[in-house]
């Protein structure tokens, strides 16, 4: 809905409208799916006044109720699958990494974490007919990961087709005709083009962090009708600040209460916005477990239920990598073997 519709909602004035779109409630979805409680903080009235604001929208925007599978199912068909550039992972994932979802990739440093996040960035910028979403990224980078120089090695590692036809689609060139892999020139526009459309974001601590979350839905909802829409947002990594700044049993439950906000924060984005959400986790040593791989992720059951994919990588020989589908909703545990090369993510 448009932004100027807001002040028809009950209650809603010119003042309070325009509080509400200063914290990214610019349509009728996002305060349909907002609490009570955060909108009363958000625009400074009452809990009663938020919920009957909070119901008209509901109401003006036909959410909130039962719906039939048949439903389900059709909306299910606008869901993309992001492609990780590695065939066995893709077919391990279903297709790639789907969009309206939470994605856990977690594991020990070193793993190739971070080298997910700048290949996913990279990806999704492609043409769909090479498993791409035709749409741009952002990036909340809490461990100082995010290096521009990667993207472009990535970038100029994909097959010549790939790169010609993204040169067509960013505008780089006019004809598929005119397009040429092997001109430098051109692949340093393209480089320079896809890193235009990557958004970064340092957070310096979990409130920050927390903040840039809420930001970020600001930005999906501003590049919905661009050229290329916000199709994906990495945190990297989503605990390390958590981690540090919580520390001990009696901090637990207001880590975990907080984490619990941010990862519905970044949930929203990707339900309201067709956005793919994959956030890196930090692991830890269970000294308890005798059998098997003692690596546990951080975040506990919070995260464990909140994550609709959680894919754990662990190193292999060389620059080989296992990557296990810990948990998803509708595909059997497994693992792929991915390399991780100069080029970016290959096939084994």
């Amino acid at each position: 809905m448009a932004t100027e519709d807001l002040e028809e909602l009950p209650g809603v004035g010119p003042a309070t409208a325009e509080k509400l779109r200063e914290n990214g409630f610019d349509g009728y979805q996002g305060i349909a799916v907002a609490s009570p409680g955060e909108l009363s903080n958000t625009a400074d009235i009452g809990e009663s006044s938020a919920a009957d604001i909070i119901n008209a929208a509901r109401e003006a925007a036909d959410i909130g109720g039962f719906e039939t599978g048949a439903a389900v199912l059709e909306r299910r068909e606008q869901i993309g699958k992001l492609t990780w550039g590695v065939d066995e992972v893709d077919d391990l994932l279903g297709g790639g990494i789907e969009t309206q979802s939470i994605s856990e990739v977690y594991g020990e440093f070193g793993a190739g974490k971070s080298q997910v996040t700048h290949q996913l960035s990279v990806n999704v910028q492609l043409p769909r007919e090479h498993g791409g979403l035709e749409g741009s990224a952002m990036f909340i980078d809490s461990e100082d990961t995010f290096r521009p120089e990667r993207i472009d090695q990535m970038v100029k590692g994909h097959d010549d087709e790939v790169l010609e036809d993204a040169m067509v689609l960013h505008d780089i060139v006019e004809e598929e005709e005119d397009a040429d892999a092997t001109d430098e020139a051109l692949l340093d526009e393209l480089v320079e083009a896809m890193l235009d459309n990557i958004h970064v974001a340092k957070a310096f601590n979990s409130n920050h962090q927390i903040l840039l979350a809420e930001q970020a839905q600001e930005l999906a909802s501003e590049t919905q009708d661009d050229e290329f829409p916000i199709r994906l947002l990495c945190v990297d990594s989503l605990t390390a600040h958590f981690r540090a700044e919580y520390v001990g049993r009696g901090e637990l439950a207001e880590r975990q209460q907080k984490l619990n906000k941010h990862l519905h924060d970044l949930m929203r984005v990707g339900d309201l916005h067709n956005t793919a959400v994959v956030v890196t986790n930090q692991v830890a040593s269970n000294p308890d477990s005798f059998f098997g791989d003692p690596t546990q992720p951080i975040g506990g059951n919070i995260l464990g239920h909140t994550s609709t994919f959680r894919i754990y990588l662990r190193k292999s020989k060389g620059d080989k990598r296992i990557v296990k589908l810990v948990d998803a909703p509708n595909l059997p545990d497994g693992e792929a073997v991915m390399r991780v090369e100069e080029d970016g993510l290959m096939n084994e």
